[in-house]
């Protein structure tokens, strides 16, 4: 008898988890802005203090509707962020632009958190990393 509840219960679980395969991953709906970035980490690699500590990444509007980016906002006050106000239209790209603080010496990992409309991905965080060297 114990043999046959555990054969049912293997049996029972496995049909639900081959069953769990054929739902789709999330319920994003088809309407909407949509949001595709280019590249979700900027390596800085080594750099001289005082170096150039600006990156950009440029996303994409894959959906059908205008997108609009309602804050960007940087993990400390060493990285600053700037981006695209306006709405992006379905297709159209935009910015964002940061700016790392390079008198920092040291390697470093931050992250930059964008918030938006999109409906497949309101909440994106992006990073930059590097190292900051003296110079010689």
């Amino acid at each position: 008898m114990k043999k046959f509840f555990l054969l049912s219960l293997f049996a029972f679980l496995a049909m639900g988890f081959a069953n769990a395969q054929n739902e789709p991953a999330n319920n994003v709906p088809n309407d909407g802005p949509k949001i595709t970035f280019s590249k979700m980490l900027h390596d800085y690699g080594t750099i001289e203090k005082g170096g150039d500590g600006n990156c950009e990444f440029t996303f994409t509007n894959e959906g059908n509707e205008p997108l609009i980016l309602t804050n960007v906002k940087a993990s400390c006050g060493c990285t600053t962020p700037s981006w695209t106000q306006k709405p992006v239209m379905p297709g159209k790209t935009g910015t964002i632009k940061v700016r790392y603080n390079t008198a920092n010496v040291g390697g470093f990992t931050k992250t930059i958190t964008v918030t938006s409309n999109a409906v497949d991905n309101p909440r994106v965080v992006l990073k930059i990393k590097g190292n900051v060297k003296k110079p010689e």
